[in-house]
């Protein structure tokens, strides 16, 4: 299919899934498994997990339909490649578009609530701070996402907080290899991100939109790209001095080279939309091996 021929529109049902964005649920999966590989050879307590991974899919989902909202009503999904945009291919009203995402906040909320009941009412300001980043990325007066700022709030919401707190809820307090856990999480949302990003640097320029891969240019980003690989690969090798097995999270990263040549490659726009399926490919099977390296 060549770039003049227009994709098929996808039926109501699909556009809402797709809308969801569900190549990018990795980054909400990972940081789940991660922390419940950390509290192994300890018991689990599975009720606490299934709420956490809830809670941290519902942020994930609700911060995408909240960007397409913001995105949308500002225009700067007018012309764009890659995932559906409701609001801006005009597939959905921004008044629904809104609702879901504060729904999904919503549900996040609501379970987020009762794991605060069973450990710790300290988890409601900070689960107050997640949905705030959520919302504020694209949203508000001043999005930080247009400031460059959202590789940062991955990171850190994606990475430290999801991971250390996954790990926090099942004993009710803090492990200290979750935190080192939590930056080879982090750095691979911090991927995925990228792989967005550089995919709309044309796009984002047009707008106004000063993501830290328009700040940085092409090849730059391309760079941070492929350092967020390998800055990952330096963390699960100091996991595997405390826990050897968390060695066997390095054979996921085989997953993304691919996309990293496609990074350091001079392709752009429409040619780089195969980097955001193979990043979260990459993100899931180092956290699935890199959960089970650790609960060995």
């Amino acid at each position: 299919m060549t770039d003049a021929v227009a994709p098929a529109t996808p039926g109501p049902v699909a556009r809402w899934v797709e809308g969801a964005r569900p190549k990018t649920l990795p980054a909400a999966i990972v940081p789940v498994l991660v922390g419940l590989g950390v509290v192994r050879p300890g018991p689990i307590a599975w009720d606490r997990a299934i709420l956490a991974a809830v809670v941290a899919l519902s942020l994930q989902i609700g911060t995408n339909f909240a960007n397409d909202y913001s995105d949308g009503i500002r225009g700067t999904d007018e012309d764009r490649v890659g995932p559906v945009r409701l609001v801006g291919q005009r597939l959905a009203s921004p008044g629904s578009v809104k609702a879901a995402a504060f729904i999904s906040f919503g549900v996040a909320a609501a379970c987020g609530l009762a794991l605060a009941a069973m450990t710790s009412w300290w988890l409601i300001p900070i689960g107050l701070a997640a949905f705030l980043a959520g919302w504020f990325y694209t949203g508000g007066p001043q999005p930080y996402g247009y400031l460059g700022f959202g590789e940062l709030f991955v990171f850190i919401f994606f990475g430290v907080v999801a991971t250390v707190g996954s790990a926090y809820v099942q004993g009710g307090h803090f492990i200290a290899l979750s935190w080192v856990a939590a930056i080879p999480v982090g750095l691979l949302a911090t991927a995925m991100l990228e792989a967005n990003n550089l995919r709309d640097i044309d796009g984002d320029v047009v707008a106004g939109k000063r993501t830290l891969a328009v700040r940085l240019g092409r090849r730059r980003a391309g760079w941070l790209f492929v350092g967020s690989y390998l800055g990952a690969g330096v963390a699960v090798i100091c996991l595997s001095v405390a826990r050897p097995p968390a060695a066997l999270g390095l054979l996921g990263l085989l997953a993304a080279i691919p996309s990293c040549r496609l990074a350091l490659s001079e392709e752009s726009g429409r040619s780089l939309l195969p980097m955001l399926k193979a990043s979260g490919r990459a993100q899931l099977l180092v956290g699935a091996l890199l959960a089970i390296g650790l609960a060995l």
